[in-house]
């Protein structure tokens, strides 16, 4: 029988908690969420920006949680004989928790950040570690100020590989996560003009990326993107925080995980490579020269961590892309089918153009089209109306038939669109929906895109509904 994830007694002595009731011994989880928590775990009362999860300790309690952390200025609201773990804060409480997990870990630690890739980066690599050891991994995209230190307290002390995913939009957010994780292993994806309207200009970013060398263990590695512009920036950072190991990926001819050839196909990748020195071919399961790039730093990395880089190669082969990360699904119309891309979690100017780029590749049926639906990129500031507007320039590339655009922003694509490849406006993504699902035939490929913000699942979840009839791809096409 595995060990259980925390005692009661551990977790009190790590956020110098005081006790509550009769606490059980065993905790098997960590949950910040009393709808979803599974009997046994640990619930932790964050007050969050819309709900304080001190309104649902009762709640959580009756759920079987194993016990309650709450602060100690709610904690005379509960029953004397409710079972509590008392902190000053409970969000300070968790980065505690987090923190003493962090030093009783004896496995390999990566932490992943980037302007794009930071997610499939991860999901790559928890497939290609968790082949070879026990590996943990943060869930979908917990890489925040609450989202790390969740992730560290639920890791287990026998993790043989640990990986994290660190983001930001503002200098100065990385660097007290990293000092929480403690990385052995480094990765900057990429430096892309991302969350501009926070920024000065591309090089600031770069340097609210290099935040991430300040963790890293004395003797740990950093792998960084050889082809990207900011290269030269982020190594000067990696070498004043006496980093001792500069990893360098991408095509060019100096870079340490080097591309050799690619060749694309709408569903997976093929790629031929050199890691650390090591010839070495492989398939990736998932489309696009971005995730070929993205695995060139998984191979990498994971070598670096101790990993049997044959195995790692191997492992890609079964990628699959996280939920609204290029998700494929298939639509069954009466006439025939046409194939749904579900890119709907996120945008920004790099990663819609690595989305067009698939949908590009995609393949359509005889009179199957290419049909973009997008939606506004958020955070860009001043360059906004620009970033939209030179969009026009990857569908014209990719031969991108219709585009569908919704969005004051995405109004600047649509304006400088060539009238053949206007399919429709909206000013908002639910009065595109009828217009997008009236459009769909069979043999088409769509793809839709848009930030967080800009609510483009709306649109996916209308063409599910519309289209009822669906079958995972499976990485074949029709």
């Amino acid at each position: 029988m595995s060990a259980p994830l925390w005692t009661s007694t551990a977790m009190a002595k790590a956020m110098q908690a005081s006790t509550r009731g009769a606490l059980p011994d065993a905790i098997t989880g960590i949950s910040i969420d009393s709808r979803t928590l599974t009997p046994g775990e640990a619930y932790f009362a964050i007050k969050g920006d819309v709900h304080d999860g001190h309104d649902f300790v009762e709640a959580a309690l009756k759920n079987s949680a194993g016990l309650a952390v709450v602060s100690k200025a709610h904690a005379d609201k509960f029953a004397a004989d409710a079972r509590l773990l008392v902190v000053e804060d409970v969000l300070a409480g968790l980065v505690d928790l987090g923190r003493a997990a962090r030093a009783r870990l004896g496995g390999k630690v990566i932490a992943v950040t980037g302007s794009v890739g930071k997610t499939s980066t991860k999901e790559a690599l928890r497939a290609v570690l968790g082949a070879q050891g026990e590996t943990h991994a943060s869930v979908a995209s917990f890489n925040n100020h609450w989202g790390v230190p969740l992730t560290l307290a639920r890791c287990p002390a026998s993790s043989r590989f640990a990986i994290f995913e660190i983001g930001m939009n503002h200098a100065g957010e990385i660097e007290p996560l990293v000092k929480m994780v403690r990385p052995h292993v480094a990765i900057i994806t990429t430096v892309e003009p991302v969350h501009l309207e926070f920024f000065s200009g591309i090089e600031a970013i770069a340097d609210a990326k290099a935040e991430i060398f300040l963790g890293v263990e004395p003797g740990g590695a950093v792998v960084l993107n050889r082809d990207n512009p900011q290269f030269a920036r982020l190594t000067k950072s990696a070498q004043a925080a006496k980093i001792e190991r500069i990893v360098s990926f991408g095509s060019d001819e100096k870079a340490d995980a080097r591309l050799i050839d690619v060749s694309l196909h709408s569903a997976c990748s093929a790629v031929h490579a050199s890691i650390l020195g090591q010839d070495i071919t492989y398939k990736i399961g998932m489309p696009g020269r971005h995730m070929a790039m993205n695995s060139l730093a998984v191979l990498a990395a994971a070598s670096v961590a101790g990993a049997d880089l044959a195995l790692s190669a191997l492992a890609l082969a079964q990628l699959k892309p996280a939920a609204g990360r290029g998700v494929r699904e298939v639509l069954t119309l009466t006439e025939g089918t046409a194939t749904l891309i579900d890119e709907s979690y996120n945008a920004n100017p790099a990663s819609m153009q690595a989305a067009i780029n698939v949908l590009g590749q995609a393949s359509v049926g005889p009179r199957g089209r290419r049909i973009a639906v997008l939606g506004d990129m958020l955070e860009l500031g001043v360059t906004g109306p620009d970033l939209h507007r030179g969009l026009s320039e990857a569908i014209k590339a990719n031969n991108i038939d219709a585009v569908f655009c919704c969005g004051p922003l995405m109004l600047n694509l649509w304006e400088a669109l060539p009238s053949a490849k206007k399919g429709g406006y909206a000013d908002h993504s639910a009065a595109l929906e009828q217009q997008v699902v009236a459009a769909v035939g069979a043999g088409d490929a769509i793809m839709v895109k848009g930030s967080l913000g800009s609510r483009m699942k709306l649109i996916v979840t209308a063409l599910q509904k519309r289209f009822p009839e669906k079958a995972a791809l499976d990485g074949a096409t029709h």
